[in-house]
């Protein structure tokens, strides 16, 4: 079994003296078709403490008749090197858990836009104020064609812009130490905005906190958790490699130089 905070690092699970050097692969390992080894050790790990944790309530659909809408998650693990030569991994997980973006044993977002403080609440506030004063005029007796097409085009500019703020607040790191924001990230990939969620997934947030404090990652490796009510291809326990539309241009950036 591994052992946790080898160093005071609360995101950190060490493997340890349980592996030998030659089990570490020469250049970093980005799952394909099948995840490094070391990654499917740690996926294992995580994916009984998934089975045992009481720390919060998410339903997976695995259980059944549990309280709440089913949402199946990806997960990720990222094995890594630290300063001390340790070896061990990272956890994550792809969008919010149970309601949230922090919890124990997961590495933090890069943009926390849940937090109290945050522009993205008060943009949100907005949104829903415009939205209900769009619902009152389309119940009120007449009609109020003009008005309720103005707030429309009021509520789209101003959904794409905060959109856009939310996108310029997610600032990735490479081994360079070279940050970038996600919409530079795209525009310089492909010439294209971030897609929706860009910037949640496992993998992104694995590496970041990697490079934040000074990890070499070596393998990184990503599964399905629970049911998927929205699509057949993901299937519980199996492993997929990160998604083209999302991560593709980010990890273009954050893997730039990595075996150098």
């Amino acid at each position: 079994m591994s052992q946790t905070n080898p160093y005071q690092d609360p995101f950190f699970t060490s493997f340890g003296n349980t592996i030998e050097a030659t089990t570490l692969p020469q250049h970093f390992a980005l799952l394909l078709d099948q995840p490094h080894p070391l990654c499917l050790r740690a996926a294992e790990e995580l994916q009984v403490y998934l089975e045992q944790q009481k720390d919060w309530d998410h339903n997976f659909g695995l259980v059944p008749d549990q309280d709440g809408t089913v949402i199946g998650k990806m997960f990720g693990v990222l094995v890594v090197k630290t300063t001390q030569n340790e070896i061990g991994y990272l956890s994550a997980f792809s969008g919010k858990l149970a309601g949230g973006n922090h919890h124990a044993k997961f590495v933090p977002p890069v943009f926390d836009g849940l937090h109290e403080q945050s522009f993205v609440n008060e943009g949100m506030t907005e949104l829903s104020r415009i939205i209900e004063e769009i619902k009152n005029l389309e119940e009120l007796p007449g009609k109020h064609t003009s008005e309720i097409i103005a707030l429309k085009a009021k509520r789209k500019n101003h959904s794409i812009a905060l959109q856009n703020k939310i996108f310029d607040h997610y600032y990735f790191l490479n081994q360079a130490g070279e940050e970038k924001s996600l919409n530079d990230i795209f525009k310089t990939f492909n010439n294209t905005k971030p897609s929706s969620g860009a910037g949640e997934c496992a993998g992104p947030k694995l590496l970041q906190y990697a490079f934040q404090h000074n990890m070499k990652p070596i393998a990184l490796a990503e599964f399905w958790w629970g049911q998927s009510p929205k699509s057949d291809f993901w299937k519980h326990g199996h492993y997929y490699p990160c998604c083209k539309e999302k991560c593709e241009p980010i990890l273009a950036h954050m893997l730039a130089g990595i075996d150098d």
